[in-house]
C-alpha cells in the first residue's frame, strides 16, 4: 500500500462552477460521488468582473451546493490551487438535502469578507448558459499549466476567469 492509499479522504462542500460535473472531472481527473447539501449562515455572491462566485458569512444566508466525497490529498490540493490565495479552506457544517443529516465538511470561503467586489447573488443556471464554456476553457489552460508550468506564473491564467479580460495592447 502506498502512502497516498493511506491518506485520509476529504469531503468538500462546493458551490458555483464546481457543481458542474464537467468542471469537477477536469480539475480532479474523475467525478467523485456528489451529494446535494445546504450550507446555512453563508451567502453566494457574484464577484465583479469574474466568472466564478464566492461565499462569505451572512447571518441569514443559505447556499445550495454539492459535497464532493472521498477526495484524496492530491485532489484537495488541486482544488486549493485553482482557487488561489483569495480563498481559504474552512470546516463547516452542512445539511444533506435528501436526509437532513448534518455533516462536517470542508469548503472554500472568500478570504476578504468585506470585499467591495462581492455583490448580489450568483446564479448557477445563468453561469451554465453564459459562462461555462469560457470557464472550462480557462480551467483546461490552468490544468495544462499545472502539469507543465514552463516558467509561467499562476497569475497569467487568472485573466482567463475574468468576465471581460482587458484587450491586448
Amino acid at each position: 500500500m502506498t502512502s497516498s492509499d493511506q491518506s485520509p479522504s476529504h469531503n468538500v462542500f462546493v458551490y458555483g462552477s464546481f457543481q458542474e460535473p464537467a468542471v469537477v472531472k477536469l480539475i480532479l481527473e474523475c467525478v467523485p460521488i456528489m451529494v446535494s447539501a445546504q450550507l446555512h449562515g453563508y451567502h453566494l455572491y457574484r464577484l465583479k468582473g469574474r466568472l466564478h462566485p464566492c461565499i462569505s458569512p451572512s447571518e441569514n444566508g443559505l447556499v445550495n451546493g454539492k459535497i464532493l466525497t472521498g477526495l484524496t490529498d492530491s485532489q484537495l490540493e488541486s482544488l486549493d490551487m485553482i482557487e488561489g490565495t483569495e480563498y481559504v479552506r474552512k470546516t463547516v457544517e452542512v445539511v444533506l438535502t435528501d436526509t437532513l443529516e448534518k455533516k462536517q465538511v470542508e469548503t472554500i470561503v472568500w478570504a476578504n469578507k468585506d470585499d467591495p467586489n462581492m455583490y448580489g447573488e450568483w446564479d448557477f443556471e445563468e453561469w451554465k448558459r453564459l459562462h461555462m464554456e469560457k470557464f472550462i476553457e480557462a480551467a483546461t489552460k490552468f490544468m495544462e499549466w499545472k502539469k507543465n508550468p514552463d516558467g509561467r506564473s499562476r497569475e497569467e491564467f487568472e485573466k482567463f476567469v475574468h468576465d471581460d479580460p482587458p484587450a491586448a495592447a
